[in-house]
């Protein structure tokens, strides 16, 4: 398992590096579209929309949200940096309302599980991550900043695999994912400071103490991220969103920490400017 899982992740990386690099922005944006219909699709399961039907209806919604929010960000054939982040600003509201949630299980379910909230959610969730990953990209050295941001997440993920594995004793979550731990999401926080000085080494003029106030919050708005989709998940009675991805179950089980992590580091970067 854990052999098929450095597998895919290492075909995961490379293709998402290769694809960032040798394409030009907006095609990049394009080919994230095609990943977050996936996602959508899956979301659509979460929401228990069982019909192909309804499924496909979904899409075409989120396809057309999506349509709209460019069109909007990209009506002057420049990007609008101000609207991307006021985008960015509200989901990290919507995302605090979704931390309540996720300590309030299962009784917070009431509020957000049925099917029209459900479907709501995942427009808004799905269509913010991309306008987040577009204000990234048009940002000034905007490839890199991207790497970053989902440098990042991976290692919050990884930090607490592998201290999760090692150390983990007290659980983080036991209602929702009894397997993640207070031990584990510190790992993931300690990967951070040593990517932190890695930053500060490679690029000596970079202020420590805003690179620190955009990297930790981030790291653990992508824990939060996680949380989430393993609640929606434990809902639904799935262990994975899908089984498209091997040993990592499907593209929102990877997206999962992205979708809250990248409003919140649109929104700092852009507050702090580190670089």
């Amino acid at each position: 398992m854990l052999r098929q899982r450095l597998i895919t992740a290492v075909i995961l990386a490379v293709a998402f590096g290769s694809m960032l690099m040798l394409m030009s922005p907006q095609w990049f944006l394009y080919f994230m579209v095609l990943a977050v219909l996936v996602a959508g699709w899956e979301w659509a399961d979460l929401a228990r929309l069982k019909s192909n039907a309804g499924k496909i209806g979904f899409l075409c919604t989120l396809l057309v949200v999506l349509a709209s929010v460019n069109y909007l960000l990209e009506a002057q054939n420049v990007f609008n940096q101000q609207l991307g982040y006021q985008i960015s600003a509200y989901i990290i509201v919507l995302w605090a309302i979704i931390f309540l949630w996720i300590q309030g299980y299962p009784s917070s379910a009431v509020l957000w599980a049925s099917k029209p909230i459900m479907m709501l959610l995942g427009l808004i969730l799905l269509v913010s991550t991309w306008v987040a990953l577009a204000a990234i990209l048009h940002q000034e050295n905007g490839r890199w900043l991207l790497l970053f941001a989902i440098a990042i997440v991976v290692l919050a993920d990884v930090g607490g695999y592998i201290a999760g594995n090692l150390f983990g004793r007290h659980k983080l979550a036991p209602v929702i994912s009894p397997g993640k731990t207070w031990e584990g999401m510190l790992g993931g926080l300690a990967l951070q400071l040593l990517l932190i000085f890695v930053v500060k080494t490679l690029f000596p003029s970079t202020n420590v103490f805003d690179l620190f106030l955009l990297v930790i919050p981030v790291a653990l708005c992508s824990v939060i991220g996680d949380l989430f989709e393993s609640m929606l998940k434990r809902h639904r009675g799935l262990k994975d969103s899908s089984s498209l991805l091997p040993g990592h179950g499907g593209v929102l089980d990877r997206l999962d920490g992205i979708m809250a992590a990248m409003p919140m580091f649109v929104v700092v970067l852009i507050e702090t400017r580190p670089f």
